[in-house]
């Protein structure tokens, strides 16, 4: 799992069946600073986010697990919206 935050939408009339009614969020992934990092991903809506929003993201066979997606061709599930975050910096030495 990590965290992500929401930055669009993507609609699609034409999709597999198992997508059916699915919402589908652009999202890229934060660093511990909660600053965006890597590559956008687009992941399956089950907790009702919105833009802008921070999200916490699973991927592989736990994405398709959410929301009861089971067998669907799901990679990237939205899992849960976070409230707030608390990171302590550690120095190792």
């Amino acid at each position: 799992m990590y965290l992500a935050k929401v930055i669009g939408r993507v609609v699609a009339t034409t999709k597999d069946q198992s997508l059916s009614g699915a919402k589908l969020l652009i999202v890229i992934r934060l660093d511990a600073r909660l600053n965006a990092e890597g590559e956008t991903q687009i992941a399956v809506d089950t907790v009702s986010a919105g833009d802008g929003e921070t999200v916490i993201v699973t991927t592989g066979s736990a994405g398709r697990l959410a929301g009861m997606l089971g067998q669907s061709v799901v990679d990237a599930g939205i899992v849960g919206i976070v409230d707030t975050v608390e990171c302590h910096d550690r120095t190792e030495g």
